[in-house]
């Protein structure tokens, strides 16, 4: 017997107060009584949101009349059983105020939504076939509105969606229909091919972007990765939903497209010159997402096979599925010549100086770190620094530490290209997760190396890795200095970098000079020795002294005023610097291009 589909439809009800109004119709409920539940978290971003907070009513029906909901816990409820051969609607109000990638928004300008935000699993039914219908808000205001997703339409069926237009979309299961997510509105579009595969770039918000320049761009960015994996591409379209806004930065990757919150002014303007820094910024980003097309959509860790939508879904792998997209976003703009070799030194020494400056990085693993990003790297506070690193700027490191290794092992004959078109040919296509040790073993076969150690020392410890050893075979020097000459507080501060405001502390590194003092983050640093210091001031003032030098300083905790004596640190060494020695280098020509 054909499995009948779960009916969803979505309208923005009131654009105004931020509601949507959403339906989930299921044709063969449980005889004991249906079971629905939103999604606790989603997925690509390791947090239990609890989406199902921002539900606003709830009622079902079946056969014209009431069926009672009973809420069984946080996001879950069950109706009570409905007579056979009815089927069962349950309706919801839900508030969307949330302008980030993750959630759903929802206003008189436009439309988002994740399906995660919006539609209720329909508990044991979660394979069946999926139709979704868009429906527009009502009133003359709405009229220009479209939309664009990577949903399929519903093909054949009364009332299927045309290109961007309202409709009937259709998913294959649930799991694909929470994957896609909707930008409903006045956007721009623009549209390009790579490789043979339709894509759409729709940009929400007030802008003024070289759509040529920007489609070009993305073009051989995206072409470099469908080649860099091989042929064919593993969707029939791809769609960037780009949010622009006046200060932003963010993105979330989904099987057929991509979810982008970026500044405006990181968009490409008419007769802009090169790739400025904003820019390289935003196609850095778009480059990130669209890499876990394959690593992490389809190359998935395998705690993730099948996710767990309603808790943590725990894996030490973070590191690899976005420490190794962290790496190659920015190698694929050079790879595909968007940027200059000396561009991705640049990128890479800066990425090097983030993870060198926490300490965190000597107190927690990568695989550690991987693990508890549900509770630690997604919740950071003022002791984050001290007690996290990064699984993404680390991991990147890893990666670049573990390409040099295996080039420079095989006189270049095998690079962590060959292991990431390895997991893709044995994982990305068969659906088989990957194994807490499978990239070891995968690098080790491939390579004839014996492997280890390095992933005992760079996954599993907390030493800095060797990179300046690593990278001289290649002809690339490393070399580090102090961005600022004067003293050190050990601590970073808020306001940093300018104003008349007045100098906070954002944290306190372990170890450091302001924590010996007996300060602590949220202080706010009034004055050393007698005379007031503000963002603007403080290094100034702090270049007057030397290292080893006693200061007095004075402070607020709270409303209480703090008086103590601080030894200065001396400068913090945090500016990195990567370059080539400009002779031919065949490992390096291998690895980052003739030009390089």
């Amino acid at each position: 017997m054909k499995t009948p589909p779960i009916r969803y439809a979505i309208r923005p009800a009131d654009p105004a107060a931020h509601l949507y109004e959403v339906s989930c119709r299921v044709e063969r409920p449980d005889p004991a009584g249906q079971r629905f539940a939103l999604p606790a978290w989603i997925p690509g971003s390791y947090l239990i949101r609890d989406f199902a907070r921002h539900v606003v009513a709830i009622a079902a029906e079946a056969g014209g009349k009431p069926v009672a909901l009973q809420k069984l816990d946080k996001h879950t409820w069950q109706a009570a059983a409905v007579p056979a051969k009815q089927a069962l609607t349950v309706r919801c109000t839900v508030y969307a105020w949330d302008l980030s990638v993750r959630g759903a928004h929802l206003d008189r300008t436009h439309g988002f939504f994740n399906g995660t935000s919006v539609f209720l699993r329909a508990l044991g039914h979660e394979d069946a076939p999926c139709r979704v219908d868009i429906r527009p808000p009502q009133g003359r205001d709405y009229a220009g509105w479209r939309v664009a997703t990577a949903l399929e339409p519903a093909r054949g069926e009364k009332g299927a969606a045309k290109a961007h237009g309202f409709g009937v979309y259709a998913a294959a299961d649930y799991d694909e229909l929470i994957d896609h997510p909707v930008e409903m509105g006045t956007f721009a579009l623009a549209s390009f091919k790579a490789c043979g595969v339709p894509h759409e770039v729709a940009i929400t918000g007030r802008h003024d972007c070289d759509l040529d320049r920007l489609t070009a761009d993305l073009k051989t960015i995206c072409e470099w990765q469908i080649r860099f994996f091989g042929e064919p591409a593993p969707m029939k379209k791809y769609v960037f939903l780009v949010t622009a806004v006046g200060d932003g930065y963010g993105g979330l990757e989904h099987r057929a497209s991509t979810a982008l919150l970026c500044s405006r002014d990181d968009l490409p303007h008419k007769g802009m010159d090169g790739v400025p820094e904003r820019y390289r910024t935003f196609l850095g980003l778009a480059s990130h997402e669209y890499f876990h097309t394959w690593n992490v959509k389809r190359i998935k860790p395998a705690a993730f096979v099948p996710y767990d939508l309603a808790r943590e879904n725990h894996t030490t792998l973070l590191w690899a599925f976005e420490g190794f997209t962290s790496y190659y976003d920015d190698l694929a703009l050079l790879r595909a010549g968007v940027i200059a070799p000396k561009d991705w030194l640049e990128l890479a020494a800066k990425n090097l100086d983030g993870v060198l400056r926490g300490p965190g990085r000597l107190t927690q693993s990568l695989a550690e770190s991987s693990f508890d990003a549900w509770s630690k790297y997604y919740r950071q506070d003022e002791n984050t620094p001290n007690a996290v690193v990064s699984y993404y700027a680390k991991g990147a490191l890893v990666a670049l530490a573990l390409d040099l290794t295996l080039r420079s092992g095989t006189q270049g004959k095998v690079s962590l290209d060959d292991v990431m078109r390895a997991l893709w040919r044995r994982h990305g296509q068969t659906g088989v997760g990957v194994g807490d040790e499978t990239i070891r073993e995968i690098a080790e076969e491939l390579s004839g190396l014996k492997l280890r150690r390095f992933f005992a020392d760079a996954v599993h410890g907390t030493a800095d890795l060797p990179l300046a050893k690593l990278l001289k075979p290649f002809g690339i020097a490393l070399s580090r200095a102090a961005a600022n000459a004067a003293p050190s507080l050990g601590a970073r501060i808020n306001g940093e970098g300018g104003g008349s405001g007045e100098v906070r502390l954002a944290t306190v590194y372990r170890g450091g000079a302001a924590e010996r003092a007996g300060l602590a983050a949220g202080d706010a640093l009034l004055a050393i020795d007698g005379i007031r210091v503000t963002p603007a001031t403080l290094d100034r003032r702090l270049a007057r002294y030397r290292p080893g030098d006693g200061v007095v300083v004075h402070a607020f905790r709270r409303d209480e005023l703090l008086c103590c004596e601080l030894r200065l640190d001396p400068p913090a060494v945090d500016a990195s610097r990567l370059v080539s020695d400009g002779r031919r280098n065949a490992l390096r020509a291998g690895w980052l291009g003739k030009a390089a």
